[in-house]
């Protein structure tokens, strides 16, 4: 028997920025203030973007969590690791994994 799963779109209305730091690496990290629709409802969440000014790179997390501490904390961890764009999941992965 075969059934049809009906997914919710998660949708980012607005963006704003709300941090940005140069890391020494030339890469420059972000927290993104997000306004979504999840199940009809708005909510705000905030997001990780990390672009590499050298390369071109850019990878983001835009639903990151609906704390702005966690996502400066994670964001500092970037920074203090020096991460590259091609990262940012495996080492969201890994901080979610230890914050939850």
């Amino acid at each position: 028997m075969f059934g049809i799963v009906k997914r919710n779109k998660r949708e980012v209305l607005d963006r704003t920025l709300y941090m940005e730091i140069f890391g020494d690496n030339k890469v420059a990290y972000r927290v993104l203030s997000s306004r979504m629709t999840l199940f009809g409802d708005e909510v705000i969440t905030y997001g990780i973007e990390v672009y590499d000014h050298k390369s071109g790179q850019r990878e983001c997390i835009a639903d990151f969590s609906t704390n702005i501490e966690e996502a400066v904390a994670f964001a500092e961890s970037l920074i203090n690791n020096r991460s590259c764009p091609r990262q940012l999941y495996s080492r969201a992965l890994g901080y979610l994994s230890v914050s939850i």
